[in-house]
C-alpha cells in the first residue's frame, strides 16, 4: 500500500515539475511527423515519463510507437483536464445561437476560421466545427485560390495553437467529433505521419465501441485517403471490420447495410465480405433503385465481384433506364469497369437509350459516355452510329479534346461505318486540322496512330509529326513513355509501308524512334506451344515457328506452313510447277493475345484489324484467340478446338461459331 501511496506521490511531483518548466522545454509541433526523430530515445523516454505530452524540446519529434495502442485506457497526453477558459456550449446538430457559433457560419475561409480562435476559445465540440468550417470554405474555392489559402493557413500562428488544443482535448470529445475532425485534418492537408493525426487515429481506436454507423462512414472515408504503413491505421481498419462483423445480424435497412460494406472496404477478409454478400441477397426484395444504383458502386468500393448480386442489380436497372440521369449512368459503367462486369444485355440497353438521347445530351456527355464503353471492350452501335451523324452534320462543334476521345474510341472499337465512313472521317480530320498549330508533340502522334489504325491517312497531320523537328522532340521522352511511344510509332511505320497511301510525298518514319522490337516481346506462352506441337508433331510437311517477328512491327505466337488443302485440276498443277514454294503453301498465323474482340462479338479491336490486315498483304491467313480463354480451357478442349481452326480438312464442317464463342 505504501509503495503505491509512494509511487503516486513520484509521479504527480514529476508531472508537476514539469509544467513548472514548460517555457524552457518549449513545444512540440503538432504538425511535425512521427517518422524523423531528432532526439535520442532516452531524452523521449524521459519526457513521456514526466508526463510532459505537449512540452517537447521544438520541432521534437516521436516515434510511432507512442501513438498505437490496442489498450482502452488514454496515454498520459491526453489525460489533461480542460483549463478554466470562457467556454460556449455547442454540439454539431442544433448548436445553441452564440457569438462563436454565429460569427463561425460567416467566415471564409480558414484563416478566418483561425482568427476568430484567437478571440474566443472554442469548447471540445467547437473545436471539431471550426475544422468543418476551414475543410467546407475551401470547397467552394477554385483550385488555385484553395492551394492559396492552404498555404496561409499552414503559416498562420493560430493553425498550430488550434492543432495542439485539438490534442490536448481529443480525450474529451464524442466519436463523432473525433471521426469528423480526422477527416477534415487530413482533407486540409495535415501531414498524415504528424503528430496530430496519429494521435486521433489512436484516439478513435478507443473510440471504436461508441461510434455509431454515420461515424464509422466517415472514419471509413478517412482512412480510404490515409496511405498504409502505420501500426494505427492498420489497427482501426482490422477493428472497424469486428465492429461491421458484430453488428451484421441485427441490420434491417439496405441504406445501413451499404454504409457498413464501405467501412470494411478492399483490405476486408474474403470471409467477411461474403457474410455482406449473403445479407444483401437475403435482402433484394428491399432494393429501390437507387439502392440498387448505390449497391453496385460499393461493391465497386470494396473491390469485391458477386455476380448473383450485380445480376439481381442489373435486372432491375434495365427496366428503369429511363429514369436513371447521365451522372447515374456514367458512374454505372465505372463501376462495371471496376468490377470488370460486362452484362451484354444491360450494355445494349444503355447504348439503345444513350442514341435515344441523342438530342438531349450534350457533345461532352455522348463523348464521356463512348469512352466509358470504349474501357469495358464494349462496341455501342447505336450510339456510335447516332453521334457519327452528328459529327458529320458538324464536327467543328467538337473540342480536340473531344476529337481525340472520338478517335480513340472508333479506332479501338474498329467500327465500321460502312457507306458513312468517308464523310465521318473527312469531317473529324477537317476538324482536327485546324488544332494542328495547337497540338502537342503526343497528341499529333496520337491523333495519327488512331486515323492509321482507321486506315486513314491525311497528309496535314502526317507531314507534321514526321517533321524532324517534331521527331527530336520525342528524343526528351520521360523513360516510363518510350514504350508506348514506340508501339504506335511501328503502327504508323507498318501502316505507311504496307497500306501504302497515296500520298502528296513519301513519308517514312525513321529507325531512331521506332526502338527495338526484341525487347518488348511478350513472354511465352508454354501451354499454347505445348499444344501447337502436339498438332504439327503428326502432320506431313508441315512446319511450325514459334514467336516470329514480321516487319519489326508485329511478334507472331506461331506460323503454321502446311500444302494447300484443294486438289488442283489440271491446268493449276502445270501452273503449280511455276510456282514457288511458298505460293503453293498456306501460311498461318496464329495470334494469341488478351482482349482482342470487342465484348460478346468476334469482331476485332482496332489493333488486331489493323495486324490482322497487314498480314493478309503478306499472305498469311489469320487465326486469332482469346488468351484468357483459351488457356482456362481443360488440355482436351484446348487441341480440339485449335485443330478445327488450324485444321478444318480434319473436321469437314464450319468453325466460326466456335471461334465466335471463344471471342466473346
Amino acid at each position: 500500500m505504501s509503495l503505491r501511496v509512494t509511487e503516486e506521490v513520484m509521479r504527480r511531483s514529476l508531472h508537476f515539475c514539469s509544467r513548472r518548466f514548460r517555457w524552457h522545454l518549449g513545444r512540440l509541433s503538432a504538425t511535425a511527423s512521427i517518422t524523423d526523430a531528432s532526439v535520442s530515445s532516452q531524452q523521449l523516454a524521459h519526457i513521456w515519463r514526466t508526463g510532459q505530452s505537449q512540452t517537447c524540446p521544438p520541432r521534437t519529434l516521436i516515434g510511432s510507437a507512442r501513438f498505437y495502442s490496442y489498450d482502452s485506457r488514454p496515454g498520459e497526453d491526453l489525460e489533461e483536464k480542460e483549463p478554466a477558459v470562457i467556454q460556449i456550449a455547442a454540439t454539431r446538430h442544433g448548436q445553441r445561437s452564440s457569438p462563436f457559433t454565429d460569427r463561425l457560419v460567416r467566415c471564409g475561409s480558414p484563416s478566418d476560421v483561425l482568427d476568430l480562435t484567437c478571440l474566443y476559445a472554442p469548447t471540445v465540440s467547437q473545436v471539431s466545427h471550426c475544422l468543418t468550417q476551414m475543410w467546407s470554405t475551401t470547397k467552394k474555392m477554385s483550385e488555385e485560390q484553395a492551394r492559396y489559402e492552404l498555404q496561409l493557413m499552414f503559416e498562420h500562428p493560430a493553425f498550430e495553437k488550434l492543432l495542439q488544443h485539438t490534442m490536448r482535448r481529443v480525450r474529451f470529445m464524442t466519436g463523432e467529433d473525433i471521426a469528423y475532425s480526422l477527416l477534415c485534418m487530413v482533407k486540409l492537408g495535415v501531414p498524415q505521419r504528424s503528430r496530430v493525426v496519429q494521435t486521433f487515429l489512436r484516439a478513435s481506436q478507443e473510440k471504436l465501441n461508441d461510434l455509431d454507423e454515420k461515424s464509422l462512414s466517415v472514419l471509413a472515408t478517412c482512412l480510404d485517403q490515409i496511405e498504409e504503413g502505420t501500426p494505427n491505421v492498420a489497427a482501426l481498419k482490422k477493428g472497424m471490420g469486428l465492429q461491421v462483423e458484430t453488428r451484421l445480424p441485427w441490420i434491417k435497412n439496405v441504406v445501413l447495410l451499404q454504409t457498413m460494406m464501405r467501412i470494411v472496404g478492399k483490405d476486408a477478409p474474403l470471409k467477411l465480405k461474403r457474410k455482406l454478400e449473403r445479407k444483401a441477397l437475403s435482402m433484394t426484395d428491399q432494393f429501390s433503385l437507387p439502392n440498387t444504383l448505390y449497391m453496385i458502386s460499393t461493391m465497386a468500393t470494396m473491390g469485391f465481384y458477386s455476380k448473383p448480386l450485380l445480376d439481381v442489380c442489373s435486372n432491375k436497372i434495365k427496366e428503369n433506364l429511363n429514369v436513371i440521369p447521365f451522372s447515374g449512368q456514367y458512374k454505372l459503367l465505372q463501376s462495371c469497369k471496376q468490377l470488370l462486369y460486362r452484362d451484354l444485355d444491360l450494355l445494349t440497353d444503355m447504348s439503345d437509350h444513350a442514341a435515344s438521347m441523342m438530342d438531349i445530351w450534350s457533345n461532352k456527355q455522348l463523348v464521356i459516355l463512348l469512352s466509358a464503353f470504349e474501357s469495358l471492350l464494349f462496341c455501342p452501335t447505336a450510339i456510335m452510329e447516332a453521334f457519327a451523324e452528328r459529327v458529320i452534320t458538324n464536327p467543328d462543334a467538337l473540342t480536340l479534346r473531344d476529337l481525340l476521345c472520338v478517335l480513340k474510341v472508333y479506332s479501338s472499337l474498329n467500327f465500321d461505318l460502312q457507306h458513312q465512313r468517308q464523310q465521318f472521317l473527312d469531317g473529324l480530320t477537317g476538324a482536327l486540322v485546324s488544332y494542328l498549330p495547337r497540338m502537342s508533340e503526343f497528341e499529333l502522334l496520337k491523333t495519327v496512330y488512331y486515323l492509321c489504325l482507321l486506315g486513314h491517312f491525311p497528309s496535314a497531320p502526317l507531314e507534321q509529326l514526321l517533321q524532324s523537328s517534331t521527331l527530336e522532340q520525342f528524343k526528351t521522352t520521360v523513360p516510363s513513355y518510350v514504350i508506348n511511344h514506340e508501339r504506335m510509332f511501328r503502327t504508323v511505320d507498318a501502316c505507311l509501308r504496307l497500306d501504302r497511301p497515296q500520298l502528296p510525298q513519301h513519308l517514312t518514319v525513321p529507325p531512331f524512334v521506332l526502338g527495338d522490337l526484341t525487347t518488348s516481346i511478350p513472354s511465352d506462352k508454354p501451354w499454347l506451344s505445348q499444344s501447337l506441337r502436339s498438332l504439327v508433331g503428326d502432320q506431313a510437311d508441315t512446319v511450325l515457328q514459334e514467336m516470329v517477328v514480321l516487319e519489326n512491327s508485329y511478334v507472331i505466337d506461331g506460323v503454321i506452313t502446311k500444302p494447300l488443302t484443294h486438289q488442283p485440276s489440271v491446268t493449276e498443277a502445270s501452273e503449280a510447277e511455276c510456282r514457288s514454294p511458298a505460293e503453293s503453301s498456306q501460311r498461318i498465323a496464329v495470334i494469341c493475345t488478351a482482349n482482342p474482340f470487342c465484348h460478346g462479338t468476334s469482331h476485332p479491336r482496332g489493333p488486331l484489324a489493323a495486324m490482322t490486315r497487314h498480314l493478309n498483304s503478306l499472305g498469311y491467313d489469320c487465326v486469332t484467340v482469346a488468351e484468357h480463354t483459351l488457356h482456362g480451357m481443360p488440355e482436351e478442349k484446348r487441341m480440339e478446338f485449335l485443330s478445327r481452326q488450324l485444321f478444318p480438312e480434319r473436321h469437314g464442317s464450319d468453325t466460326r461459331p466456335e471461334t465466335e464463342q471463344l471471342g466473346s
